[in-house]
């Protein structure tokens, strides 16, 4: 089954996607000053490299003139990468950065990085001096902090005032320091080892700052160049260009993750499907992590460390297992973690093979047999593909068997599911369209100087004539948006489920002298003339998802290219499925109306949405601890109404519904299969049989001789 807290989208490992924003730092220069202000400075190689790296991105698919605009831009950007929590620079800092607004162009076109170097050194000064303020207040003894007033604390501090001075900068972190006691307690840890857990993080964080090197302060001011042209393009250093390379080899052995650093943490942008983070079924997207350790081994806290160096912890060889502290997507706060263990294996993509069954579904006149092909990701064995192997494996000839196997036993309608696809082989994704398409364009491609080129279907005849829905959801991404769009432009397939990811442009990698630099080059365009960027595929039918799109999907990620329209490419469409919309959506809504599964998720969406509208903290414990009873209480009766409708017993308070919790994931790490129902595909199949009794209906009307021609 697909469960609701599954968010994979394409990768092949751990692997490096973004720049390293965690744990570094900054100090500021005057108009006068030749170079930076501060411990570190550039070496030779990186004014050279600085230079080819601007002259490449004359390339990039947004035109962006070398100015002092995208001067004010990169500013920005590398002041929200270095401290997007407004939690160490003072405002008399920011103001003696402001003359960099229209010298750093003119500087990155020269080669020079005074200005990246001195704001780098003067943030490391700040991070710190806070640091070693909030070390002493713990030396002082977590009794000593007043945990009985009124005070509160803002979650999000993105768009606050920076500190007017050290007070107030030093009250801010006493605040955090509040806030991460009460959120400890109240996950029932004792003093001392609260003072300990708390004394090790901030020490580590002190001491991987003071690790930082010219390298890691070029590489963080590069992506934030790079970031003003989209979030996919990113400058590797050589050392993480290898790690890049080896992340796309399909061998690597690790967990089956993506990261991105993100403020002083370790994000999971995506799992691998199939792979051993994804099988085990406890870490999740928008995870993160927080520590890290090697089988029983103490867990090492990573919080500001290099991605890089993150990577290099949970990467390792496989049977041997990696320990994660890790801080739930779902969590009121940071400080409420869970620690997990995952065996590393080999992480192939291959193994990510197609798979079919078929789902029975009762309609009014018989039991219809709608045939079910899971698409986890657009997989090829380019190796066996381009030595000519005859028996290269392939998604498209993996489904091509599926189907026919599929049709022999006899199947009334097929649903094609690719949920958590997060793309793979453009290939791969084109030859599939034409299994059930005859002819034409599947998709089309424009670079950078506005050229088109159209990917044809090479292969004439379709393979399946029947009924079809896509299902679909934010997860599901690239070559995933490219099959479900043309699906969709020829009237073939219904879409079903949520907005896909948005993932609509093509990138390159560039070898430079020192790294390289993956580039932003083309965007995908449907058939019918519209992109898949941003906007992704919007569903024929919806279904609520438990997934914050403010959080996930490309239009969440800073820079990203625009949905836009092309000419139409020439296409006949097979089917019109438009008149059937509203019929269609009317008896999906009652079903979903009436079904206990939907409105379990409905209510999930609800503290969602409560969780994210919420401004502030209380820094009272008493506080505090009657909100977190109260939430839990809500959970609880939320999960027992569900269990209720599927017969099973209900659980008596939070810490057994923990512990069932903990059952299932060990089940699951022990290899047994996820047998809960799947409230998505179940709805897939209705609808599916209501098409088909439209379809059918809508033949026997065609085909009586009175019946009235349009």
């Amino acid at each position: 089954m697909k469960p609701y807290f599954r968010l994979p989208l394409l990768a092949v490992a751990i692997m490096s996607i973004a720049g390293l924003t965690a744990g570094l730092s900054a100090t500021s220069a005057t108009t006068a000053d030749p170079v930076p202000s501060g411990e570190l400075a550039p070496e030779p190689i990186h004014a050279e490299t600085m230079e080819a790296i601007v002259d490449r991105l004359g390339n990039h698919y947004r035109q962006i003139p070398i100015d002092d605009t995208l001067a004010s831009n990169m500013l920005d950007q590398y002041l929200k990468d270095l401290d997007s929590a407004r939690a160490y620079f003072l405002a008399s800092d920011i103001d003696s950065f402001q003359d960099y607004r229209t010298r750093i162009d003119d500087q990155i076109e020269d080669g020079k990085l005074t200005a990246g170097y001195s704001i780098f050194n003067r943030y490391q000064a700040r991070v710190k001096e806070r640091l070693n303020y909030v070390l002493a207040l713990l030396d002082k003894g977590i009794d000593k902090l007043d945990l009985d007033d009124n005070e509160s604390i803002l979650i999000d501090r993105r768009a606050a005032p920076w500190a007017a001075n050290v007070e107030e900068s030093n009250n801010i972190w006493r605040q955090r320091l509040e806030d991460a006691v009460i959120a400890m307690r109240l996950d029932g840890d004792a003093d001392e080892k609260i003072s300990k857990r708390l004394h090790q993080r901030y020490s580590g964080q002190l001491k991987r700052l003071e690790q930082s090197t010219p390298e890691d302060v070029f590489q963080l001011y590069v992506n934030a160049l790079a970031k003003i042209y989209d979030p996919h393009t990113s400058y590797f250093t050589p050392h993480n260009s290898e790690n890049f390379n080896i992340s796309m080899s399909r061998s690597l052995e690790g967990i089956g993750a993506v990261l991105q650093a993100e403020e002083e943490y370790t994000k999971v942008v995506r799992l691998v499907p199939g792979g051993p983070a994804a099988k085990a079924g406890q870490l999740s997207p928008a995870d993160k992590i927080i520590g890290v350790g090697q089988g029983d081994d103490e867990i090492v806290n990573i919080i500001g460390w290099r991605l890089d160096e993150v990577v290099n912890l949970i990467r390792g060889p496989k049977g041997t297992r990696v320990t994660l502290e890790v801080i739930p997507s779902s969590a009121a706060n940071d400080h409420r973690t869970r620690t997990i263990s995952i065996e590393r294996n080999r992480v192939v993509l291959e193994d990510q093979a197609a798979k079919s069954k078929i789902l029975t579904v009762p309609n009014e006149k018989k039991e219809l047999r709608i045939g079910v092909i899971d698409v986890p990701a657009f997989y090829l064995d380019f190796d066996a593909y381009h030595r000519g192997d005859p028996n290269y494996t392939s998604t498209t000839r993996d489904v091509a068997k599926l189907l026919m196997g599929l049709q022999e036993k006899g199947i009334d309608g097929l649903i094609i599911d690719l949920r958590d696809n997060g793309g793979g082989s453009l290939h791969e994704a084109t030859q599939l369209v034409s299994l059930f398409t005859d002819r034409g364009p599947t998709v089309q491609v424009r670079d950078a100087r506005g050229r088109v080129q159209i990917e044809p279907d090479q292969y004439p005849g379709m393979l399946y004539f029947g009924p079809m829905a896509v299902l679909v959801n934010r997860y599901s991404a690239s070559a995933s948006e490219i099959f479900a769009g043309a699906m969709q432009d020829y009237g073939r397939a219904l879409i079903l489920g949520d907005d896909t990811f948005g993932k609509g442009t093509v990138q390159t990698l560039i070898p430079l002298d020192h790294g390289q630099l993956k580039i932003t080059q083309a965007k995908f365009y449907r058939v019918s003339g519209g992109s898949n960027q941003n906007q992704g595929i919007i569903p024929d039918i919806r279904m609520p998802y438990l997934v914050d799109k403010s959080e996930i999907g490309e239009s969440a990620l800073p820079n990203a290219l625009p949905w836009d329209q092309i000419k139409p490419a020439r296409y006949i469409r097979s089917t019109e499925l438009q008149p059937f919309f509203g019929v269609l959506k009317q008896q999906h809504q009652k079903r979903i109306g009436k079904n206990p599964e939907f409105d379990y998720v409905a209510d999930q969406l609800v503290m969602l949405e409560e969780n994210k509208e919420r401004l502030t903290l209380s820094l009272n414990e008493a506080t505090r601890k009657k909100e977190k009873s109260e939430w839990e209480k809500r959970r609880l009766a939320s999960e027992n109404m569900l269990r209720k409708s599927r017969g099973e017993k209900p659980v008596a308070n939070f810490q057994e519904l923990q512990e069932q919790e903990e059952q299932r994931i060990a089940a699951r790490q022990s290899g047994e299969e996820d047998t809960g129902p799947d409230p998505y595909l179940d709805e897939s199949g209705a609808v599916m049989a209501d098409l088909i009794y439209l379809l059918n209906t809508a033949k026997v009307v065609s085909a009586d001789p009175v019946a009235p021609q349009s």
